[in-house]
């Protein structure tokens, strides 16, 4: 409950749980709250049916680059200017490729054969850390009540770990 409290106040701006101010939001944007939420459960599906069915073989690798060949192929073949690299924007690209690349490999490891539950834990922390990377990127800063919400959300699937571990 306190997770979700946490997210309902990130929602809300900065008027912390404003209910009015997450209906805005999302009608906003209701396409990018619909594809967040079924990719929740996708995501979930894809946890569970990776620890299940892949018998110890991690076949992210291959997931990756199938995807990334599918969106160039899918790039390329759209009406979309050119893009126009520089030395900065290569490096950038290159550095959230690697970083996405290891993370994906890192979790299904992790998934295969690790402590799922404390890999559980350890994800409810991936989403502050990477909106505080992107705010130092995009400099941009983040609301006090964001950082609350992440509290709350961090705070809330610690103590449901704790309660699963008894």
């Amino acid at each position: 409950m306190l997770s979700l409290f946490g997210v309902t106040w990130v929602l809300g701006g900065e008027q912390g749980l404003d209910i009015n101010e997450i209906t805005r939001n999302v009608i906003s944007s209701p396409l990018s709250y619909i594809l967040a939420f079924v990719g929740a459960f996708i995501w979930a599906a894809y946890c569970t049916v990776t620890a299940k069915y892949a018998k110890g073989k991690n076949g992210i690798t291959l997931f990756v680059l199938l995807t990334a060949l599918s969106l160039w192929v899918k790039f390329l073949l759209s009406d979309q200017p050119p893009m126009i690299f520089s030395w900065p924007v290569i490096v950038k690209l290159v550095m959230c490729a690697l970083a996405l690349g290891l993370a994906y490999a890192a979790w299904n490891v992790g998934i295969l054969h690790g402590n799922v539950s404390l890999l559980a834990v350890a994800s409810y922390f991936t989403p502050v850390l990477s909106s505080a990377l992107a705010a130092v990127l995009l400099s941009a800063a983040l609301s006090w009540s964001f950082w609350q919400g992440a509290a709350m959300v961090c705070v809330g699937s610690l103590l449901c770990w704790q309660a699963t571990r008894r």
